[in-house]
């Protein structure tokens, strides 16, 4: 398999364990769906899905309770994640992570070489840094970490 179709295959299917995570979601306030696939350095795969909460603020993201299950079983280290969302109808969009979701991403990548991959279908879907999407971010190193 050439180097190009081995990058495609781990994006599709990063993808696509999104789009999974994603139909686990519980979002009966905004009906806006969202899935969310962890990739860690060692290749272990973490999903996360929103989850709505009738006070709002006690929602949790579908990139957070990612992040959040990979960093309860001990792993810190992740080079990827795909994000995918739309609404209950079936359309979907390109669901960006929010503020806090690149915060939270922030605090254990490197932004300039963490993927982000953002999702309408395994074969639809933008590639880019986490630096593009939070430029100028604070992180551990600005704390002397």
């Amino acid at each position: 398999m050439s180097d190009q179709k081995r990058q495609q295959s781990w994006k599709t299917d990063l993808i696509e364990q999104a789009l999974k995570a994603r139909s686990f979601s519980y979002a009966p306030y905004s009906g806006y769906r969202v899935g969310a696939a962890l990739l860690c350095k060692d290749g272990t795969v973490y999903t996360g899905c929103n989850v709505e909460n009738a006070s709002y603020g006690a929602a949790n993201c579908a990139e957070r309770t990612a992040v959040f299950k990979a960093v309860s079983e001990g792993r810190r280290e992740f080079t990827a994640i795909a994000v995918t969302g739309g609404r209950d109808d079936g359309e979907m969009d390109f669901a960006y992570p929010c503020g806090i979701c690149r915060q939270v991403l922030r605090e254990f990548v490197d932004p300039e070489q963490f993927v982000v991959l953002v999702g309408k279908s395994p074969v639809d879907y933008k590639e880019m840094t986490l630096a593009a999407l939070l430029p100028a971010s604070f992180g551990p190193n600005n704390l002397g970490l």
